[in-house]
């Protein structure tokens, strides 16, 4: 019995995927949930784990190939298999064993002349392998260089700055070198631009140039959202921010507006079952969106919890695939950097995202008379292919009406 290791789709609108390196070697044994190989995804580098336990075999996808989603590179064979039993049970001479030993061979990958492996066989397989290494295409010149030990952050931006590691003292656990560890180049002196700030440009050019945008603006009287978060933060140990009871009002809004639940993909809207809002947090190397799943279903401490992890795992490097799949709609609060209003672009595939400012004080009519109270302007952008301007002032309307009335959110 085998089962398929393929390339994982990572967005709903991926077609392709970027191997980077195997974790694991042709005919090693893995453990189902194991780590067997790294990806690269449009912001982060993801390690994918073993679909099952067994043998790693059949690999045709080599490191640095960009693959199609749902191709199948390689196989996990059930070591019980009699075509790969285990390498302890397996009949072999003394000389072979101790052969396959010195270069690091799993017995498991030769498949004998006989009934039993030999020294030949195992000589012809070493031979093989060796002039299969020696025809592909020239080595990653890391590939040549001694292995030091140190974060992938800390790789990917070596690589991108063009510094040697291994001239490189690491201040990480048990001396490995992290990202704060590489000296800094200023961006207009260098000629290369990091791989996540290339692609985010890529796709918000994409999204700029092909989805028809239109924007609706509000101001809303946070007053009450203040009073709430005081409210949670006094009964809970978790430290609540205006993002996660926005993440919280937004996930209850699209439950009343499906139709902003959508995506457009290749001329039709999709209609998403679950509520999953991507927050973008910025990172030293451009933006990221890791994703609050079902968010609709979770109370303010769980949004909180969450948000909190994928939000310092994005920062170090360290997001897994399902941290980024499955977003339907995009939060983006930059009003702890002091901005007003601002006009984001969709996240394509996705229909909307919804742009959020500071809270300042502001002078506002109160029952015809003049106040001071704590505003906030909400943008939200569409895809107006997707979503229409009266659908998509319902849905504002609704977002406005949370905020300054939470009401049944308040114990949420």
């Amino acid at each position: 019995m085998s089962t398929n290791v393929i390339m994982p789709a990572l967005e709903m609108a991926q077609d392709k995927g970027k191997l980077l390196r195997w974790l694991k070697s042709e005919g090693a044994t893995v453990t189902k949930g194991e780590p067997i190989m790294e990806i690269e995804t449009d912001k982060v580098t993801v390690e994918i784990e073993a679909p099952a336990d067994g043998i790693l075999t059949n690999i045709t996808a080599r490191e640095g190939d960009v693959v199609p989603v749902g191709q199948t590179i390689a196989l996990i064979v059930d070591a019980t298999d009699s075509g790969f039993p285990n390498s302890g049970s397996l009949d072999a001479t003394p000389v072979a064993r101790r052969i396959a030993q010195e270069h690091g061979i799993d017995l498991a990958t030769i498949k004998p002349g006989g009934g039993r492996i030999e020294k030949a066989d195992v000589l012809a397989y070493l031979a093989t392998t060796t002039e299969r290494r020696r025809t592909t295409d020239t080595p990653d010149a890391s590939a040549t260089m001694p292995r030091v030990p140190a974060s992938p952050k800390a790789k990917r931006l070596a690589q991108e700055r063009g510094v040697d590691l291994a001239t490189l003292r690491g201040t990480g656990p048990h001396g490995a070198i992290i990202a704060a560890d590489l000296p800094t180049t200023p961006i207009l002196q260098s000629p290369a631009v990091p791989t996540i700030w290339r692609v985010m440009a890529e796709r918000m050019t994409q999204s700029w140039t092909s989805a028809p945008h239109f924007y609706l603006v509000r101001e809303v009287n946070a007053s009450r959202l203040i009073a709430w978060r005081e409210s949670v933060n006094k009964r809970t140990q978790a430290k609540i921010t205006f993002t996660d009871l926005l993440v919280k009002i937004v996930a209850v809004a699209l439950r009343q507006h499906p139709r902003v639940n959508v995506s457009w993909n290749e001329g039709a809207i999709i209609q998403q079952p679950d509520v999953n809002i991507g927050i973008a947090v910025a990172m030293e190397d451009g933006l990221i969106v890791p994703v609050v799943h079902h968010a609709d279903a979770m109370s303010i401490t769980q949004i909180a919890a969450r948000r909190q992890d994928i939000v310092t795992r994005a920062q170090a490097g360290k997001l897994k695939l399902d941290d980024l799949q499955g977003g339907t709609f995009t939060l983006s609060n930059l009003g702890m950097y002091g901005v007003d209003a601002f006009n984001a672009i969709v996240n394509p595939p996705q229909a909307a995202i919804l742009a959020i400012g500071r809270i300042a004080e502001r002078v506002v009519a109160i029952n015809h008379q003049p106040a001071v109270q704590p505003m906030m302007t909400l943008t939200l952008s569409f895809d107006h292919r997707a979503v229409d301007g009266a659908r998509g002032a319902s849905f504002l309307g609704t977002l406005a009406e949370l905020i300054e009335e939470p009401l049944g959110l308040l114990e949420a």
